[in-house]
């Protein structure tokens, strides 16, 4: 990973993962993916190796993370999909050359054309997001609770009761600021 930019907050769900490329909506958002070689890098963390990314790719793989953060929202809170971001999810979904392969071990993977590109790798982000979209995963689309975030996210858990869409960052925080908030509230005696 290159020094200097944000830790990238990785997760079990591709397109959702993919979406947290940008973090902290309503607060200070922090943006993940600030140069085309961090995408470069995000995608081989994602087992979607490309050898390079231009500008334009980079713009055309921040709408697709929009689009894909702005359908699941809607579907999380049941609400009717954005027509332009379904748009853009079926264009980065059909543009691609890759394919499903079978591991050797039993799992998929993605293998993206020889003369893999960016727009490869997003077919496949595009994919995933339409699958867990459309509802053919086991799961459900959720915001995350913190106010700053508002992050969808896949929540797989039995219950399907998470709250946030990490619990290593967004969970923390706000555990932490209940915790200093009772503090305040109920100082210990000084002995």
């Amino acid at each position: 990973m290159r020094a200097g930019f944000p830790d990238f907050r990785l997760g079990n769900v591709l397109a959702t993962s993919f979406t947290g490329t940008l973090s902290e909506r309503h607060g200070d958002a922090v943006e993940r993916i600030p140069t085309p070689h961090r995408l470069v890098d995000w995608l081989a963390v994602y087992g979607l190796a490309v050898d390079s990314s231009t500008p334009a790719q980079l713009d055309l793989a921040r709408e697709l993370r929009e689009s894909i953060h702005a359908a699941a929202t809607a579907a999380a809170i049941q609400d009717a999909l954005p027509a332009s971001a379904v748009q853009v999810i079926n264009d980065c979904s059909v543009q691609g050359r890759a394919a499903a392969i079978l591991t050797p071990e039993g799992k998929r993977r993605w293998r993206l054309s020889s003369a893999s590109c960016v727009e490869d790798a997003l077919s496949v982000i595009a994919a995933d997001a339409i699958s867990i979209i459309a509802g053919e995963r086991d799961g459900k689309l959720a915001l995350c609770a913190s106010p700053t975030c508002r992050a969808a996210f896949f929540d797989t858990s039995q219950s399907r009761t998470r709250k946030w869409c990490d619990m290593n960052t967004c969970g923390n925080r706000q555990k932490k600021a209940r915790f200093h908030a009772n503090q305040r509230k109920n100082p210990r005696s000084a002995e």
